[in-house]
């Protein structure tokens, strides 16, 4: 079973909680029709939660269900009880207890307003939902906020000092994510929802008209919402719009997940994918997320090398810088230039994009290829390829770019992404001895902050990666 810290949990929405809020949510779920299966324990425990003892399950009949906030990894989740086959059913959340803004108690305003409420995100509805059930004193959820996290003690990047979040996260990609979100969270807030709550103060009292409070809410949604996916045949649709699913939230995350939310017209089920012995802990999964995305959206990283779905990102920029440095004359430099346009025009390659490595694939194989294949390939045969405007013969000679095909790519191939991987590294503020270091001390390590261990994790990951990327070219 897993040991490392997830998501902090700690109590009380907006102006504390339930004394007792496992046994008020329990109650809550059994009046919504939300079905517990007999077989999960749901419990709260980890490093950075609310203390206190296992609160067992009190509700008739004699159940393998309980809340407590020993034996998860971090604040409440929940454990199988007894051992649970691939398949079984762990719980069933009826679509009328999810919270959205759809079923929130000013749905019809939303509707209506619907078109006044769009924004970058998407997410201004669901946010105006839950700051008007929040401090709704009859609000059929209040059950549910009482197992939220205190919105204080939320643990993404957003809320570190800039200066620590740029220190400790410096070339992972993390402090620039932050930039932008809090650049689109301040002009959502100030442009749509504040101006909003004021047009309607009967039902947005003055505590929820606060920038702090959306901040934290939009963070929450970051970390707790679930997105249904659209079927095949809507692929042109919209993204359907974030939920809240009580019950679903409660399990954390592993890349090696045991669990995951199936969705019905009726009702969303959670289900075991695999078995889990009793007493281990149900994880659900949030998508292949990299350590990275894991702690810029949730507030936690899986600890090295339990992240399969790790990557590492090449900002295409950095190719392009590496593919100039490579120029020794001035026509040379202006026909790099002219390769890198013609890629931008091929929609391989943008100057905010990057070309992500995981740790036994490409996750943007035919971006990266096309554009290792563009800036190397001979200056005739480029001009025939912008003659054709692109459409020539494409096919790979070299095969795939799999991490193992890497060495049997051409010399200059191999060249121009080694300098790129290079120039890479130099982005982070330490090297990768320097994080080995830390990691493999267990008794300095133990001294380094939560945000020092999480951040070093996240750099550590994205480092081995890089460095098997320079054996691969060398």
């Amino acid at each position: 079973m897993a040991t490392q810290t997830k998501r902090p949990r700690v109590a009380g929405p907006v102006d504390g909680g339930d004394p007792d809020p496992v046994a008020g949510f329990l109650n809550w779920c059994r009046r919504v029709g939300l079905e517990l299966s007999p077989k999960v324990s749901e419990r709260a425990g980890g490093q950075r939660t609310r203390g206190g003892a296992r609160a067992a399950l009190t509700s008739p009949p004699p159940a393998q269900v309980a809340v407590s906030r020993q034996g998860t990894v971090a604040g409440y989740g929940m454990v199988a009880r007894e051992s649970l086959q691939a398949g079984e059913l762990l719980f069933v959340v009826p679509r009328a207890a999810l919270l959205s803004q759809h079923t929130c108690s000013i749905g019809g305003l939303l509707e209506r307003e619907r078109g006044a409420l769009q924004s970058q995100s998407g997410w201004v509805p669901l946010l105006l939902a839950l700051l008007h059930e929040l401090q709704a004193p009859a609000s059929r959820w209040r059950p549910y906020f009482a197992l939220w996290p205190e919105l204080g003690s939320l643990e993404h990047p957003m809320f570190w000092p800039e200066e620590e979040r740029r220190c400790l996260l410096q070339g992972t990609g993390v402090p620039e994510a932050v930039e932008k979100d809090l650049a689109n969270i301040r002009s959502e807030y100030h442009s749509i929802v504040l101006p909003f709550m004021e047009a309607h103060p009967d039902l947005f009292s003055l505590r929820v008209r606060s920038l702090e409070l959306y901040h934290q809410l939009v963070a929450l949604v970051m970390a707790y919402s679930f997105q249904e996916p659209l079927e095949e045949e809507e692929d042109e649709k919209e993204p359907n719009s974030p939920v809240m699913v009580p019950a679903a939230d409660i399990l954390n995350h592993l890349a090696n997940h045991n669990a995951n939310l199936e969705y019905s017209a009726n009702c969303l089920r959670m289900v075991a994918t695999q078995p889990i012995p009793k007493g281990h802990e149900i994880f659900n999964t949030y998508g292949q997320m990299a350590n990275w995305q894991l702690i810029h959206m949730y507030g936690f990283v899986e600890p090295y090398p339990d992240n399969t779905d790790d990557t590492a990102d090449i900002q295409m920029v950095t190719v392009r810088e590496a593919a100039l440095q490579g120029t020794k004359t001035e026509a040379e430099r202006l026909l790099a230039y002219e390769r890198w346009d013609f890629l931008c025009k091929l929609e391989m390659v943008g100057e905010e994009g990057a070309f992500v490595i995981g740790r036994e694939e490409v996750l943007t194989e035919e971006e990266l290829i096309t554009t290792l294949k563009v800036l190397c390939m001979p200056a005739e045969e480029f001009r025939e390829l912008k003659d054709q405007d692109g459409g020539g013969d494409n096919k790979r000679e070299e095969g795939s770019l799999t991490i193992t095909n890497i060495p049997k790519l051409k010399a200059s191939w191999r060249q121009l992404l080694r300098n790129s991987v290079l120039l890479t590294l130099q982005t982070y503020a330490t090297d990768l001895k320097t994080d080995q270091d830390l990691l493999s001390n267990k008794e300095v390590y133990a001294k380094l902050s939560w945000r020092e261990q999480q951040a070093l994790q996240v750099r550590y990951g994205q480092k081995m990666i890089l460095h098997q990327l320079l054996e691969l070219t060398s």
